[in-house]
């Protein structure tokens, strides 16, 4: 793990998940490449790099997160801000659009 990574601190409710690459597009049995554009609705998976602190109710009482860092996730692919650092793309996304945690 780099410098930076370490340096990236999610606020509230939000998580640092970096996208589990599926490659440039699927693979039919019969060998035909499926573009990765051809299913742009599919849920994304990626792993939990770092959590925010949680959520703040009514009473001023801090909600923590249910996912922590190393879960495996599935996620809604139109929710998350993408960014870059070293070169490498991570997304930040609030806890509701985590769909699952894969054990």
């Amino acid at each position: 793990m780099s410098k930076s990574k370490k340096n990236i601190m999610p606020l509230g409710d939000r998580v640092l998940v970096q996208a589990v690459s599926e490659g440039e597009g699927a693979k039919t049995a019969s060998g035909i490449i499926i573009p990765e554009t051809v299913d742009k609705e599919k849920p994304e998976i990626g792993k939990v790099v770092a959590v925010g602190e949680g959520r703040m109710n009514d009473a001023g009482v801090v909600i923590p997160l249910r996912v922590k860092k190393g879960d495996t996730v599935v996620f809604s692919k139109f929710g998350p801000d993408e960014i870059k650092v070293d070169g490498e793309k991570y997304l930040i996304l609030s806890e509701s659009s985590i769909l699952a945690v894969i054990k």
